[in-house]
């Protein structure tokens, strides 16, 4: 993967850090009214061609967690629901760590994705070396071991639609130089975390950044299907609840076959 430093049209701001609270800081009052949705101009961070990037309370990183689950990119559902629990927070008067805290926690795989990511969470296994009954308590009492991301942390939408991995993050300079900037530092500060890349584009991205020698290739565990609506049957299949003889040509169940295995071997020898 090569990483840049040229964004064609960039606003961002070099001097921002994933670890601090500048960005909550400088974009604090313009979440505050009702009326703020996800795409609201006074949050835009970037805008590149039909590209843009929107600041959202996903700041917090939880530099003792154990397990690190990494999407693509928070959607409009998740943004419009960490900015609710923000403004919530701002009007109790809470501390700024807390704000971004508690939006993140509420906000993450937030919506219907959350009922499968659990569901393929405990499928795999990792609800077993973690101590738990279920990777439900990831998001309650054991947040603590939780920390949830994606390559690109803050939403990015195409056309004002939701990004979905096109075009190709490690064609596109601008999203390049996101990732290379607030989530390359998120994977620094998580020497205790394995990563669970969620859906192919995900992992095709941290495997580059593993290969480019930013990350221990043994620490990403890749394969587990993304829990998004669109993606029911290749969930289905990998939860066991469709037969291979019932999918459509667009499932590959011998790659579902594959990664469940891999996956499940992986996480019966790790130690969290």
């Amino acid at each position: 993967m090569e990483l840049t430093n040229y964004v064609p049209g960039s606003q961002l701001n070099l001097k921002d850090s994933m670890d601090k609270l500048s960005l909550f800081r400088k974009y604090e009052k313009a979440m505050q009214p009702a009326s703020a949705s996800c795409m609201d101009e006074r949050l835009l961070m970037a805008r590149d061609g039909t590209l843009s990037v929107y600041y959202a309370p996903f700041d917090w990183v939880n530099q003792d967690a154990r397990v690190t689950l990494v999407g693509i990119t928070p959607g409009k559902t998740q943004a419009n629901n960490a900015l609710a629990e923000a403004r919530k927070a701002i009007g109790e008067s809470a501390a700024p760590l807390e704000i971004i805290v508690r939006a993140k926690r509420t906000a993450a795989f937030s919506g219907a994705m959350r009922g499968n990511l659990v569901a393929l969470l405990d499928r795999i296994g990792l609800h077993q070396p973690l101590g738990l009954s279920s990777c439900a308590a990831l998001f309650g009492p054991a947040s603590r071991l939780l920390q949830t991301t994606s390559v690109l942390p803050f939403p990015v939408f195409v056309d004002g639609e939701n990004y979905k991995g096109a075009p190709d993050p490690l064609r596109t300079k601008f999203l390049q130089r996101l990732t290379e900037q607030y989530f390359v530092p998120i994977m620094q500060a998580l020497p205790k975390s394995i990563f669970l890349p969620l859906g192919p584009v995900p992992a095709k991205v941290m495997l580059a950044l593993a290969d480019a020698g930013v990350i221990d290739r043994n620490r990403i565990l890749d394969g587990i299907p993304h829990p998004s609506g669109p993606n029911g049957e290749r969930i289905s299949y990998f939860l066991g609840k469709k037969s291979r003889s019932l999918l459509s040509k667009k499932t590959d169940p011998d790659k579902l076959d594959a990664a469940l295995v891999r996956v499940r071997q992986r996480i019966s020898v790790w130690k969290s």
